[in-house]
């Protein structure tokens, strides 16, 4: 029985771990870690202004509203109008897009709402996307992407990363015949931002997309250390509760 219970306490301790292992397993490890952490709020507001600048002319956030936002980012509301909201939307509103409904013609699908998009894909796979654009002249905005090739979304942030160039090895298929495989990128033009500011930049995006796909993340896992702790220290005392009752039988 003792050995039993050792054994429950471990599997709470660890159930979060095999989770985040099974996750990787499911087809995220191979992607770059992005070093992401939700509870630094200076990133959060940075990745905040990178997506208001250059990702919600055509993605919105629709279940998350501004005023929200600003309450877990600590950032004044009174400064939302010209920073962070740039149309006539109010503090309550959900933050949408200015892309109009006819999109899919422009760019052969409708830009996708990415309020869901850290959940459903994770924060390294949008870290991984986001420094993946390589120049490729066969497709129609004259560039692709190493983690989801023939993306219909342009390099909208090649001013600031600059033009990468793919790389290509020579490497044999199961039945040993030569094929050329894409195994990288590599710098083609200087940005604006340097190789590190543009990690940083793309770190702090991803971020705050993981923020919103779950804006009560950072105290959930917070608050599940405590339940974790509590669940151990009641399962001591139900323990000594047990043998206290049995110790006439035994």
């Amino acid at each position: 029985m003792h050995k039993r219970l050792v054994l429950i306490a471990f599997a709470l301790l660890t159930s979060a771990s095999v989770s985040g292992v099974a996750m990787a397993e499911e087809g995220e490890g191979s992607l770059p870690h992005s070093g992401a952490d939700i509870t630094n709020i200076e990133s959060l507001q940075r990745g905040s202004r990178n997506f208001m600048n250059y990702c919600s002319g055509c993605h919105s956030l629709k279940y998350l509203r501004y005023n929200r936002l600003a309450t877990d980012l600590n950032l004044p509301e009174s400064e939302l109008p010209g920073n962070l909201i740039f149309g006539d939307a109010k503090a309550f509103d959900t933050i949408g897009t200015a892309m109009p409904a006819d999109a899919e013609g422009w760019f052969g699908k409708q830009p996708p709402d990415l309020s869901l998009i850290a959940r459903a894909r994770s924060v390294d796979y949008i870290y991984a996307f986001l420094k993946g654009f390589y120049v490729d002249k066969a497709r129609p905005w004259g560039t692709n992407n190493l983690v989801l090739p023939s993306t219909a979304m342009p390099d909208v942030l090649a001013s600031l990363q600059g033009l990468q160039k793919p790389v290509y090895k020579n490497e044999k298929d199961e039945h040993g015949s030569s094929n050329m495989v894409l195994v990288g990128v590599e710098a083609m033009t200087a940005g604006a931002l340097k190789p590190e500011e543009y990690d940083q930049f793309v770190r702090d995006t991803a971020n705050f997309l993981d923020y919103a796909a779950e804006p009560v993340k950072a105290k959930r896992q917070s608050m599940g250390i405590f339940v974790t702790l509590f669940l151990l220290v009641f399962l001591a005392f139900a323990y000594m509760l047990k043998k206290e009752y049995w110790k006439d039988v035994h």
